[in-house]
């Protein structure tokens, strides 16, 4: 059902494509919009090991998207360093593939404190009340990650190769 990458030597490797999900703090949420046109709008997440947590307005486009359909990607860049010698960028990044679902409230609550202690560690008690007070003015979604896809430079492939060699 997923394309296999072309380039199979610059993959990531799984665990690698699940740790730049876990260090990262933004990506491009990508779901078909309006009359068919692509609708991609970059937000904060945070990844549980299985699944990527949003949240959002009540409504708005990317909820009318997600309710026509489900499917996503979403795509997060972890490393893009341009070379302007090589015309080139030395590039890390990982695209998600799945379905989104929206959480019930029960879930929502315990989702928005995943969310929430990624970005304010530490404020457990504050984070709760926080989350309680907001609960009934935000969609909370999750995308179940069907397939996942990390990618490099080529550059960094072979920079890797000769780091390992020399050890």
């Amino acid at each position: 059902m997923f394309r296999k990458m072309r380039r199979i030597r610059q993959q990531l490797a799984e665990e690698e494509a699940k740790a730049v999900l876990e260090r990262g703090t933004s990506g491009v949420l990508a779901l078909s919009g309006d009359d068919d046109y692509p609708y991609a709008v970059p937000m904060s997440y945070v990844y549980d090991g299985t699944r990527l947590i949003f949240h959002s307005a009540l409504t708005g486009h990317k909820i009318d998207a997600i309710d026509r359909n489900s499917k996503a990607s979403f795509c997060v860049v972890e490393k893009d360093s341009v070379i302007p010698d090589e015309y080139t960028t030395y590039f890390i990044s990982v695209i998600a593939f799945g379905k989104i679902r929206i959480l019930d409230r029960n879930e929502a609550r315990e989702a928005a404190k995943v969310l929430g202690a990624k970005y304010r560690p530490g404020f457990a008690e504050e984070l709760a009340d926080t989350v309680e007070r907001n609960l009934d003015k935000m969609t909370v979604f999750a995308l179940e990650i069907e397939h996942l896809t990390g990618k490099q430079a080529k550059e960094l492939v072979r920079a890797e190769k000769a780091e390992n060699a020399a050890l």
